[in-house]
């Protein structure tokens, strides 16, 4: 059966708390496990009225303790906001915590604009560039490298796994060259996708960690009972993005009807660029937008992300997706 995991950015409503939102997360992660998803992503996003996940290892602990079986992890860090040794200590103690189901996912990207990124770092070093000698650092903590001369308590020996996040192709060229698995951000950054994935696959050199190449790649899923209905929850998501890109973010809005037809058309084409690599609809929708997806991307993994304004329509859609997922 097709391997799905769930990206949550634990979105914040309009009408809703940064508590209610922490209280879905927990409950959503619970419903994905009981569904048999494979693992479960929380992203590092700063600044952002609309996403509860900055404190990412914080969320993370909150999840394991609402799990028991399904693995959970950063999808992702963005190591350059943060000292390898900091990110070791936090990945450690949630190893120690939830022993067997932590992973660890490295972006380079700030994950909020630059003045944020700058109230983030404040007198830190370290900056996107520096993002390669930053991963094999943090691996150096992970693995207890004596020749560090410092140790990462916890951290040092807990050797979580370490995967490689991106919508580049910089990303695809550092995880083939480490040997680590890879994820792209497609859900939201389609343009470099294909030639992303290849150049990993040609360029991978097994590594203590991994013999072969593993990829992941994300695919937005909007499911419901009828068509009519998926699209109507979609639009929330959508709005979000158009808010986005034209510089304009908030907290998550109520669906609406017919929302994307309602705009101008250079607000359909954003959409239609962003989310390009999306399914919205029924099961049989779903089922065929994955099996495309998979057909075009041979993804070891597809990573479903699914942010909507209620709850519950948001767990029928994460419901649905396992439903198409194991028809394949």
């Amino acid at each position: 059966m097709l391997k799905l995991s769930f990206l949550d950015l634990v979105p914040v409503t309009d009408s809703g708390t940064i508590a209610q939102s922490l209280a879905n997360a927990a409950d959503l992660a619970r419903h994905a496990e009981a569904l048999g998803y494979h693992r479960y992503w929380v992203a590092e996003h700063h600044g952002m009225a609309g996403i509860a996940s900055a404190a990412t290892a914080v969320v993370l602990a909150h999840i394991g303790h609402a799990t028991s079986t399904m693995r959970i992890g950063a999808g992702g860090i963005m190591l350059p906001n943060h000292a390898p040794m900091v990110i070791a200590e936090q990945f450690g103690t949630l190893e120690a915590l939830f022993p067997g189901r932590i992973d660890l996912g490295l972006g380079r990207a700030p994950g909020s604009d630059q003045r944020v990124a700058q109230a983030l770092r404040r007198t830190l070093a370290s900056d996107e560039r520096q993002f390669p000698q930053d991963v094999v650092e943090l691996q150096a903590f992970l693995a207890g490298d004596e020749r560090l001369g410092i140790r990462a308590v916890p951290g040092e020996g807990s050797h979580v796994p370490l995967w490689i996040l991106g919508s580049s192709l910089f990303g695809a060229q550092l995880a083939a060259a480490l040997g680590l698995p890879y994820a792209f951000a497609s859900h939201f950054a389609p343009d470099a996708l294909d030639e992303a994935l290849d150049i990993y696959r040609r360029q991978f050199k097994p590594s203590e960690q991994l013999s072969e190449p593993y990829a992941a790649a994300a695919f937005n899923v909007f499911a419901a009972d009828t068509r009519e209905e998926a699209e109507r929850l979609a639009s929330s998501q959508q709005q979000a993005f158009v808010a986005l890109r034209t510089g304009n973010p908030g907290k998550m809005k109520p669906p609406v009807a017919g929302y994307k037809d309602s705009l101008p058309p250079n607000a359909r084409a954003i959409l239609d660029h962003v989310l390009q690599c999306s399914a919205v609809g029924t099961v049989d929708d779903v089922a065929a937008g994955l099996k495309a997806f998979v057909a075009r991307t041979g993804a070891d993994e597809v990573i479903v992300a699914s942010s909507m304004y209620d709850h519950g329509a948001r767990k029928r859609s994460v419901a649905l997706a396992m439903e198409a997922a194991k028809s394949l």
